[in-house]
């Protein structure tokens, strides 16, 4: 599951009661929990439980070609696709829905993403007056104009700014200004000499040139870009922090006033940038002070021309996906086959739903709860997250490495933790969001203006703990260390990951080791550091810290030992977050399944197996994917999720309850000894 530092936005809202038991529930095709046809018999559980649980149907489900990697959660979401499909056709129908409303704009924005021979037509027109805007630069001054009014409308030009809560003050949300700039999704892209780097590095300067040329500049021009392009990325790289140093929170953390930046980059006028922004403020967390020192040394090296040249590459690869079908071919090529390995794009109206759900998640998800997600979702998942809740907190007390201070504490900070499930109490109010029937381009840099803008509005202002970070169709959930709390959105609360009318066996290896997981992302490496109320603060023991780090190194030492491909082997630093909530999510769910047991009796065997077994199937048939070698790699390098397989044959092989559930002894190639087992929470 998604584990994040929140980034929060702002947001006007208003209160709606939404009373789901009325609304029509679709009918929806009976799902039989564990299908003996989607296992492997052949396979030893002790040798590879991901492929005893799942190999029937990795066979039987090769990847599409508009697919990556294909498994539980894109059979999911290809569910809730056709769900929102239903949803827009009927808003598309509503002949009477009033101009402004989100019914409105759904529409409207919708349409245009489906209108292809517009955008043909359109072509790169649209653009006109923001291109204008770049070649206008005549100085420092008006980059920093230009960058601020990029930034308004989601272009990631140099850097990036946001508002978030701040970690040493949890009630108040602050500005933050961070590493940025990139046309590439990790600096190692532009660093490593290794073939398979250069092979992406090769391709993502022919995407730039073919872009340009695209754009209308000569084979000759277009090679001078490419040069200027990769010359500034490769410093801004060079100068940016890796992954695994950014999981640290305090090393991204760097209170400063506004004139400490200044000094930091006295080329760049901050004041002029935040006032383009329509933001006042007297400091702000600068996340990598270096790179910013390393960006006012460019400032002072680029031409004016090289920098309109950047400008101009960041506004037509943040909106070529929404140009005519040559653009969207040309980011495809490099962003999808390249980095992905997909053949093939999606349908055009799936990727119109992702689109419209970026720019309005919420007005569609109001619609969506409405008609999908019936109420008794909600109340079996609150019984779920209480018996994992009160499992956990048992664990807590019966952990013999941890003093009572620290448990105390951990005791503390579990009851603090907040739930939402399914949907919020309040949504988002899209008044001032102007979707019309303009250029489809138009359309999505108004919507990430409107989200910017009401992000920075929150700058300065006390944080709202009631706001919701994934839409309620999305198909995921996220712990919040700045909030202290777990989020399961109705989008995930459906088959396979929650059967409302399944076996608890099978729920709890779901759908309750993701609450389990989220739960631990409360206490583990990066979690840890943050208290009940969402503070960035130190409340171990040092001796305590110092048995937690001990321990956690040897899921570090496991996980940079699993090899994939051959001889690609995990980051078991990089991947140590998620590494541990799944180790620990499923502890603690194993153990509030053995809790609901106990109240409510023991079932017979069901499909032939015990409810021990149903948990651990049903936890690796949610991991279940088959993978293409680029994705693979790119995952492996950009974490922090380890791929789906190790995600299954990691934790189970760490835990005693496994071994007895499959009576599986020391002969097994997966074994690994009780005193070498991984035992955290």
């Amino acid at each position: 599951m998604n584990k994040r530092f929140i980034l929060p936005v702002a947001m006007l809202l208003f209160g709606i009661v939404i009373t789901v038991s009325c609304a029509r529930q679709p009918e929806k095709p009976t799902v039989v929990p564990i299908e003996r046809s989607n296992m492997d018999f052949t396979v030893n559980p002790g040798d590879d439980f991901f492929r005893f649980a799942n190999g029937g149907w990795l066979v039987a489900n090769p990847i599409p070609d508009e697919y990556s990697r294909y498994g539980s959660f894109e059979q999911l979401r290809k569910l809730n696709d056709s769900q929102l499909q239903e949803l827009i056709s009927q808003i598309q129908a509503d002949t009477e829905a009033l101009k402004g409303s989100n019914r409105q704009k759904i529409r409207d924005f919708y349409n245009s993403a489906m209108d292809t021979v517009a955008i043909e037509n359109n072509g790169l027109t649209p653009l006109q007056g923001e291109l204008d805007r770049i070649s206008a630069i005549t100085d420092i001054s008006g980059l920093v104009q230009v960058i601020s009014h990029q930034h308004l409308l989601g272009v990631r030009s140099l850097f990036s700014v946001f508002a978030s809560q701040d970690r040493k003050n949890s009630e108040m949300n602050i500005a933050n200004v961070a590493q940025g700039g990139l046309g590439m999704t990790d600096r190692d892209y532009y660093l490593l000499n290794d073939a398979k780097s250069k092979e992406i590095r090769a391709a993502y300067e022919r995407m730039v040139e073919t872009i340009f040329q695209l754009a209308g500049q000569t084979p000759e021009q277009a090679a001078a870009s490419r040069a200027a392009i990769m010359a500034i990325e490769t410093r801004l790289a060079q100068a940016s922090m890796d992954r695994v140093t950014r999981r640290d929170p305090h090393a991204t953390y760097n209170k400063k006033s506004l004139a400490q930046l200044q000094k930091i980059t006295p080329s760049f006028n901050w004041q002029m940038y935040f006032e383009g922004l329509g933001v006042q403020l007297q400091d702000l967390n600068v996340s990598q002070p270096q790179f910013f020192a390393e960006m006012q040394r460019l400032l002072r090296t680029q031409s004016i021309s090289d920098w309109q040249t950047y400008l101009t590459w960041n506004l037509l690869r943040s909106s070529a996906p929404f140009l005519s079908s040559a653009f969207d071919e040309a980011s495809f090529e490099f962003y999808g086959r390249v980095m992905t390995g997909r053949p093939a794009q999606q349908e055009r109206w799936r990727r119109a739903l992702a689109w419209l759900n970026g720019s309005m998640g919420e007005a569609v998800g109001q619609e969506y709860v409405a008609l999908f997600f019936p109420p008794e979702a909600k109340e079996r998942m609150e019984d779920l997250v209480a018996h994992l809740k009160k499992a956990f907190s048992k664990q807590i007390e019966q952990l013999t490495w941890m003093s009572d201070a620290t448990k105390a504490q951990s005791q503390k900070k579990l009851a603090a933790m907040n739930v939402k499930i399914g949907y919020p109490d309040k949504w988002k109010d899209y008044t001032s969001l102007e979707v019309t029937d303009q250029p489809f381009v138009l359309n999505v840099l108004a919507g990430n203006r409107f989200n910017i803008r009401r992000n920075l509005d929150r700058i300065g202002q006390p944080v709202d703990r009631e706001e919701w970070f994934m839409s309620p169709q999305t198909v995921n959930a996220y712990y919040s260390p700045s909030l202290n709390e777990i989020v399961f959105p109705a989008g995930i609360l459906q088959p396979p990951f929650f059967y409302l009318d399944g076996d608890d066996a099978v729920n709890f290896g779901a759908i309750g080791m993701v609450i389990g997981h989220e739960i631990i992302h409360g206490f583990d490496d990066q979690g840890r550091k943050f208290d009940a109320y969402g503070n960035l603060s130190d409340w171990w023991t040092p001796e305590d810290a110092s048995k937690f780090e001990t321990l956690t190194q040897v899921l570090v030492e496991q996980y940079n030992n699993y090899v994939m491909l051959d001889t690609l082997r995990i980051n078991g630093r990089l991947s140590l977050g998620e590494n541990i909530a799944d180790l620990g999510g499923l502890t603690i769910a194993f153990n509030g399944l053995q809790s609901k047991l106990a109240e409510t009796g023991r079932p017979d065997l069901i499909d032939g197996f015990t409810p021990e077994q149903r948990f651990f199937i049903s936890y690796a048939q949610i991991w279940r994917n088959n993978v293409r070698e680029q994705e693979l790699r790119r995952q492996i390098l950009e974490g922090p999720h380890s791929p789906g397989e190790a995600r299954v044959n990691g934790p189970v092989f760490n835990m005693d309850v496994f071994y007895e559930a499959f009576d599986i002894g020391p002969d097994a190639k997966r074994f690994i000894a009780p005193e070498n087992r991984a035992r955290i929470w």
